[in-house]
């Protein structure tokens, strides 16, 4: 044996197999020490804009009036910050008119308006004439851009995030209805997972969700288009079932992700995970994604109610912690605006702030509206 070892063509390829395997077993084992010690989890982190949200919340909560004196006043307001806006991004301006003329809703048409206007804070032309529109005085010389003020839609990759979601239309509806929450507010979580990829996996996308008009799925330990990790899952389910939990829905809830016997939900993707994973890793078929998705964002929306510090009227503070997940969701008077930091082309997002923008800026709002309810309560809710 000593004789053959000696031998350059055997020793040499021994070796070579020797250490592959040796470095193997180490990254395995550093794998493993890193999600037991959970270092794979985003740590999050509060938005640079955190108080300018929650100002916004609280201007509309306490100093918003509704009476009818009022509500003449903040329409001729939401007229013209919309005609000043569509001399700088026409864009934009007709997503908030064509939203305001559905819904009617001063305070939606001004919440939009403001989430707008916090991309233009820099913006000294658009503060100026604003300034002016406060005296009465106009001035129409100012250039016009046929972009968006929202950094992520003037980009390539949008195009193609936007075909892929409506084509998912009819799942995300079906989801939105068995869940009782609003189409919208689902697609803002799903806005922040899908749109994070653009940069950090650029080629997967253009290699995947670009050619075939699909969104992106992850299947490596968030699972799914919505990024649902399977503790997550796991729990969701739970708090759907057992009345004594701050996320009980109800019982009109109580069996939608009921698992039913016979249904195979294996593919080349999935076959060696569990049954609760491979319903959210399917290549076409995303409605448990977004099922699960609504269901966690409701759940929340329960807790926080229940401890006095209901959010319905914040997507951005849900969105956050759908990303954040259950373990940071703790109610209390000014919750903070964050989640997962990333990059798209030269502009830092969090997931919670993106889901904002998208949530107000009007886009796709002829496909998922603007409801007069973000949240259908259970039956038993509803009558108390």
């Amino acid at each position: 044996m000593k004789a053959l070892y000696a031998k350059k063509w055997f020793k040499i390829p021994y070796l070579i197999t020797l250490y592959l395997f040796a470095a193997y077993g180490a990254f395995l084992t550093l794998t493993y020490l890193a999600m037991s010690f959970k270092l794979t989890n985003d740590s999050g982190m509060v938005d640079v804009n955190n108080r300018y949200f929650q100002s916004m919340h609280d201007k509309y909560n306490q100093d918003f009036k509704v009476d009818s004196v009022s509500v003449e006043k903040h329409r001729y307001d939401i007229l013209e910050r919309i005609i000043l806006l569509n001399d700088f991004y026409p864009v934009n301006s007709q997503y908030i008119l064509r939203a305001y003329q559905q819904s009617q809703n001063e305070k939606l048409a001004l919440q939009m308006i403001d989430a707008v206007e916090l991309k233009l804070i820099g913006n000294k032309s658009y503060q100026s004439r604003l300034t002016e529109l406060k005296s009465k005085k106009r001035d129409n010389s100012e250039r016009v851009t046929g972009l968006s003020a929202f950094a992520w839609m003037n980009i390539t990759e949008w195009k193609h995030f936007k075909e892929a979601v409506i084509r998912d239309k009819r799942y995300i509806d079906s989801a939105a209805k068995v869940c009782g929450v609003e189409a919208r507010v689902i697609v803002s979580c799903l806005m922040g997972e899908q749109v994070r990829m653009f940069n950090s996996r650029r080629e997967r996308f253009k290699h995947l969700a670009k050619p075939l008009g699909r969104l992106a799925l992850e299947t490596n330990q968030s699972y799914g288009v919505t990024g649902i990790k399977e503790h997550t899952a796991k729990n969701i389910e739970f708090h759907l079932t057992h009345p004594e939990s701050e996320y009980y829905l109800g019982k009109d809830y109580e069996h939608m992700l009921d698992y039913h016997e016979g249904r195979s939900w294996g593919n080349n993707l999935n076959d060696s995970m569990s049954v609760r994973v491979k319903r959210l890793v399917q290549t076409k078929d995303h409605y448990y994604s977004y099922l699960y998705a609504g269901a966690f964002v409701h759940q929340i929306k329960m807790q926080w109610e229940r401890a006095g510090f209901p959010i319905d009227d914040r997507p951005e503070i849900l969105a956050s912690l759908f990303n954040l997940g259950y373990a940071k969701s703790k109610p209390k008077q000014n919750p903070a605006v964050g989640g997962a930091n990333f990059r798209v082309r030269d502009t830092e997002y969090t997931f919670g702030a993106i889901a904002f923008e998208f949530y107000f800026s009007g886009e796709l709002a002829e496909y998922f509206p603007f409801e007069k309810e973000r949240f259908k309560p259970s039956r038993e809710y509803r009558k108390s």
